[in-house]
């Protein structure tokens, strides 16, 4: 199993298609469980996405490579949401040219390509769900199943994990319990290559 860019641009999709139709609302409200409100998240997304292409195209060994996505103060909400689709369109076109060699610092293991797209749709699901919860539409957020299993293999190799994808990758991302699991805290993913 892999993940690709072609994922990525799902889990866009997804994100976009659940939070486009709710930029008229209160985005200073705040998101879901973390500390920042829907626009800071929405913000944080971006930076971190666009941190992650970074990370591809530059390479560094042992750093990330300094740099900070914002969004403009004045900026709309619907601008908001550009700057984390922006962050993810510049990861999943770094994904597709990077090559496989390529490996880049992530404090949980030199990635490669596969590694940062995984983590670049966990990193949009996850804030795209706690988006969606600040505004009333936790719902709204439902990606492909085959993606979540994907993003799982990769990234959470050691978790054995039943049922549905969407609702594992949930948890192992420490956002809810499941049946005979509690929350997870204090959890990590796996960033270098499963054969390395």
């Amino acid at each position: 199993m892999t993940v690709t860019a072609a994922d990525l641009d799902v889990v866009l999709g997804c994100f976009d298609h659940a939070l486009r139709p709710v930029v008229d609302r209160d985005w200073t409200r705040p998101a879901g469980d973390v500390e920042w409100d829907c626009r800071h998240t929405a913000e944080h997304v971006g930076d971190c996405l666009l941190s992650y292409a970074a990370q591809l195209v530059t390479a560094p060994a042992g750093q990330y490579v300094r740099l900070l996505g914002t969004v403009e103060d004045g900026a709309s909400n619907a601008e908001a949401l550009d700057v984390a689709l922006t962050g993810g369109r510049l990861l999943a076109a770094a994904v597709r040219a990077t090559g496989p060699d390529v490996r880049a610092y992530h404090p949980t293991g030199r990635a490669d390509a596969e590694g940062f797209a995984a983590m670049g749709c966990v990193e949009a699901l996850m804030h795209g769900e706690d988006i969606a919860t600040g505004l009333g539409v936790p719902e709204a957020i439902d990606p492909p199943r085959d993606v979540c299993a994907r993003v799982l293999a990769r990234l959470f190799p050691e978790q054995d994990v039943e049922g549905d994808a969407w609702q594992a990758l949930r948890w192992c991302a420490g956002r809810i319990e499941l049946p005979g699991r509690p929350r997870r805290i204090g959890w990590k993913w796996r960033g270098a290559p499963l054969c390395e």
